[in-house]
């Protein structure tokens, strides 16, 4: 049986945004027509520092709308180094997507692959297998995620705004606490980790009483706190020991390219941000305007990013076969490293990013 396409609107945005776009998506449909009967459906919209540069605006008239009435958002990467606002600041789009939609729940899984760099000289560092919850569209972000909401005052001092609200932070701790529930179901520890600076700053503690709160309605999920200087350190001390970490945006942005870094580099760093209505999927790495086009970019953290995608559509759509794709992506990605098929140039290989897309379609 053939099902309506789900609607995929597509940002590729600066650099390498592009070719790993490309990979990621003809990893997706290859995972998808295997299963049969389920197709993704593109529209591209225009967007970054490039488009800035051309026309004087971030996204093409109707982008951002267009962006929310699909059922998911997918993005290669977005800037370039010589393209400012006049006060220095990125051209970024992407915030002002996940502030519009409130895309709050910003996931970085890392895990250890067989035969990938392992930073860390420890043998339990095999073992890494975490994710990073960080707030998409609160903390200090929040005056970055609308040009303009930070200040500089007569060119004597600068102020930007660090938020936290109850609402999102409830409903940020409570996808936190699921996501440690359904990792437990899957062999994970079940521990959910507050990560804040709550001895010092008023809404670091008031982040944690939320926390707390919320944590009432999981007994069966372990309880876990650590400032955030802390965690950095245990990070490369224990990571082996940790699940889920739920952070405030700033923190989690920092914290989650360290761990990204004891499994290989940011071609392995996926990310989904995800609100009660849409989700945005991108890889977490920057757009590599110095190796664009050249069929050197690593590929892996878009593929699971697209891994991703499938997972939150199998939920948004009802279709638990689409998990099934998505547990397929990451397996063949396992596999690819398992049998050292997989060597990306990032890493010190032979491979570009065509032929790592190969090995990982191969896999499928």
């Amino acid at each position: 049986m053939t099902r309506q396409p789900l609607q995929i609107a597509l940002i590729k945005g600066d650099g390498i945004g592009v070719d790993v776009c490309d990979a990621a998506l003809a990893v997706a449909d290859a995972a998808l027509a295997r299963l049969g009967g389920f197709e993704l459906r593109y529209r591209e919209i225009a967007a970054g520092a490039a488009y800035y540069r051309e026309h004087g605006r971030d996204i093409e008239p109707g982008g951002e709308e267009a962006a929310g009435d699909a059922d998911a958002i997918f993005l290669g990467a977005i800037g370039l180094p010589a393209v400012r606002h006049a006060d220095g600041t990125e051209i970024s789009p992407h915030l002002r997507l996940r502030d519009r939609f409130g895309l709050y729940a910003g996931v970085r899984p890392v895990k250890a692959y067989p035969n990938a760099p392992q930073r860390l000289a420890d043998p339990r560092a095999a073992e890494i297998d975490l994710v990073i919850l960080r707030e998409s569209t609160e903390g200090l972000f929040y005056s970055a995620a609308v040009h303009g909401r930070g200040e500089v005052i007569d060119d004597r001092e600068a102020r930007d705004v660090l938020r936290i609200t109850r609402a999102t932070t409830e409903k940020l701790h409570r996808f936190g606490f699921e996501l440690a529930r359904k990792r437990k179901a899957r062999g994970s520890r079940g521990r959910l980790t507050c990560v804040d600076k709550a001895n010092v700053f008023a809404s670091m503690a008031f982040f944690r009483k939320i926390y707390d709160e919320i944590a009432v309605d999981y007994p069966d999920i372990e309880r876990d706190y650590n400032y955030v200087d802390a965690q950095a350190l245990d990070l490369v001390r224990r990571p082996w020991d940790f699940d889920v970490l739920v952070t405030e945006n700033m923190f989690g942005d920092i914290l989650s390219d360290l761990a990204g870094g004891l499994v290989g580099g940011m071609g392995m760093a996926a990310c989904g941000e995800i609100g009660d209505e849409n989700g945005l999927f991108q890889p977490a790495h920057g757009s590599a305007p110095d190796i664009m086009g050249q069929d050197a970019a690593n590929p892996l953290a878009a593929i699971l990013s697209a891994a991703l995608m499938l997972d939150y559509l199998a939920d948004k759509a009802s279709l638990p076969a689409l998990a099934d794709a998505a547990d397929a992506i990451e397996a063949a990605v396992a596999r690819g490293f398992g049998d050292r098929l997989l060597r990306p140039r990032e890493f010190g290989g032979d491979m570009g990013t065509r032929a790592v897309t190969r090995v990982v379609l191969d896999c499928l």
